[in-house]
């Protein structure tokens, strides 16, 4: 049977991403085929047709638009699927065919679109190794660059810690068996990917170092493989995102309050037992935040109440310091009142995904910095700002290259304002 070129390209690719339904790019469509094409039919309610690849034989085949790809994507991630996105790439045919080749696989713990997003809340790919006697976990967001690991002991301590990340994906060697009430979609990896040695190799390669004992994973074996399990499962399917793991961090369980999934959920901290709805929570009671940033960072705290006396009274002088000073207060809350969120939109762009709209967004929130950063300087505010960095270069580079309004992707015209670059 002789298939068509475009066939044999497919199938080659294919065969590369068994588990990942392939979004295989075709002019103006996101194409799939075959088993592929079934599922995307049936989950994404769109037609399945057929298309001819050698004589009288055809396959099934269903395709969504590539400039509309985004909530078709959101839905196969939110029901746990992998999408291995396949784009035609170089300026033309070669022999008569694009060449293409897959650019990342999308998964529930490695999405990068805003639109994919939860604003409130981090988007959490975790790992676990171990046995019942002990387990590491690691957890990172790509979007923010979160990244920490840490050792528990026994199964109950490793259910509460997973319990309070809720990760939107969870990863774990092939052998492990877990319940099936944790959190987080599943993705089994090979056993070797959590090898002591590859793990560790793996953290001194991305961070360029050669030890790990200023990360604090010095004696922590389980640690150290579950995170080096995140690094290896980024480089495969989204390595883009490793620029955005620039830290690792270890913490201890017993710095903070433990909280069981029970006493989460009579407490309501972060949805009502009724309606698991967020309004009339301890955070929906709580949160009189403006940013993405401080909705995430409530967020956090409220999940994980620290321990620390001296951390814990810092804070109270801050709220004080606000609480006394109303004017200093509602001056900050008005600078800071629509930033957009420079966490995520930064990253987005160390991995190549921002769009025109999100560089023009990092401007928009560049340009306010010096007067919240000048609003909170002084008293016990101070040190909240002492190690940040206004971006005075970055901005100017931002303001001298984009026009005003950029359009809405790079696809379109008059991102770069005339005169810059003749390039």
């Amino acid at each position: 049977m002789k298939l068509s070129p475009v066939r044999q390209q497919y199938l080659e690719i294919k065969r590369q991403y068994p588990d990942a339904i392939l979004f295989f790019r075709l002019g103006d469509f996101y194409e799939t085929f075959d088993h592929d094409a079934e599922i995307a039919a049936r989950e994404l309610e769109i037609v399945l047709t057929s298309r001819n690849i050698a004589k009288g034989i055809r396959v099934p085949m269903a395709g969504i638009p590539f400039h509309a790809a985004e909530p078709y994507l959101a839905r196969l991630i939110e029901k746990g699927y992998h999408v291995a996105i396949c784009e035609q790439v170089g300026d033309g045919p070669v022999r008569g065919l694009f060449p293409r080749e897959v650019v990342r696989v999308v998964t529930p713990g490695t999405v990068l679109e805003a639109g994919l997003l939860p604003g409130d809340a981090n988007n959490y790919l975790a790992a676990v190794v171990g046995s019942s006697a002990g387990f590491g976990i690691a957890y990172a967001d790509v979007t923010t660059g979160d990244f920490a690991a840490t050792e528990v002991s026994g199964t109950e301590a490793m259910r509460q810690e997973l319990d309070r990340l809720s990760p939107a994906e969870l990863i774990h060697p092939d052998n492990l068996e877990l319940d099936e009430q944790l959190p987080g979609h599943r993705a089994p990896r090979p056993e070797w990917q959590f090898e002591p040695g590859t793990a560790e190799e793996q953290l001194r390669a991305h961070f360029r170092v050669a030890s790990l004992e200023g990360f604090g994973l010095g004696g922590k074996p389980l640690a150290t493989m579950a995170a080096g399990g995140i690094l290896a499962y980024l480089t495969q399917n989204q390595p883009t995102a490793l620029a955005s793991l620039t830290r690792l961090s270890t913490y201890s369980t017993a710095d903070f309050m433990v909280l069981d999934a029970a006493t989460r959920h009579d407490l309501e901290l972060t949805e009502t037992r009724r309606t698991g709805a967020l309004k009339g929570s301890l955070l929906g009671v709580l949160d009189e935040t403006v940013t993405p940033m401080g909705r995430r960072l409530l967020r956090q705290w409220l999940g994980q109440p620290g321990l620390d006396k001296v951390q814990i009274e810092a804070r109270l002088d801050q709220v004080e310091a606000l609480f006394k000073d109303g004017i200093r207060r509602a001056e900050l809350r008005q600078r800071m009142d629509g930033l957009p969120d420079i966490e995520r939109v930064t990253n987005r762009a160390s991995s190549g995904v921002a769009t025109p709209r999100d560089l023009s967004a990092l401007r928009s929130g560049l340009r306010e910095l010096p007067g919240v950063l000048e609003t909170v300087e002084g008293g016990s505010l101070g040190d909240l700002t002492a190690n940040l960095d206004p971006c005075g270069e970055v901005l100017q580079e931002l303001e001298t290259a984009l026009v005003s309004d950029p359009p809405l992707s790079l696809g379109q015209p008059g991102l770069i304002r005339p005169g810059y670059s003749a390039e």
